[in-house]
């Protein structure tokens, strides 16, 4: 492999280890990933905030709100990367019921900026949105399928 396809690997890796902390409600390893600094635009509130304190917070109070198993998975994703830089976009289908009995069976589109230090990939910047019908201002749940969705 080259360094870059090395790199754009480990960051598949990133993700794939995210997804699979959300189906186990691991917040430990969720955790070990963002950056100290990170910056953060979530969907739910805040809408913004910074640091790795503040996104664990808010990891464990998505994390308590459900009841049951919180599904999570990633759809068109891409990857790019060159040194100690990198991106990853993706779209990812969240689903379970809330403890208020509330259904959630939404899309969101995310983008994660990564910066290797001192070994490892980490996440400096944190952007998450939902698109939105602006005739109605409601969210846009649905997926158009694109060619080499996986």
């Amino acid at each position: 492999m080259t360094g870059n396809a090395s790199a754009e690997q480990e960051l598949r890796d990133l993700v794939a280890e995210r997804v699979a902390a959300v189906h186990t409600r691991d917040a430990t390893t969720l955790a070990a990933r963002p950056a100290d600094d990170v910056i953060t635009f979530d969907v739910l509130p805040p809408l913004n905030s910074q640091g790795s304190a503040a996104v664990e917070e808010h990891m464990h109070q998505w994390f308590d709100g459900y009841d049951g198993d919180i599904g999570y998975d990633v759809h068109q994703l891409h990857v790019a990367a060159e040194n100690d830089l990198g991106f990853c976009s993706f779209l990812y289908n969240v689903s379970g019921t809330l403890k208020t009995g509330d259904v959630i069976d939404m899309w969101v589109r995310a983008t994660l900026c990564c910066r290797r230090i001192a070994g490892t990939w980490r996440i400096v910047h944190d952007h998450e949105s939902v698109p939105f019908d602006p005739a109605t201002g409601r969210a846009e749940i649905s997926l158009r399928p694109q060619p080499g969705d996986s």
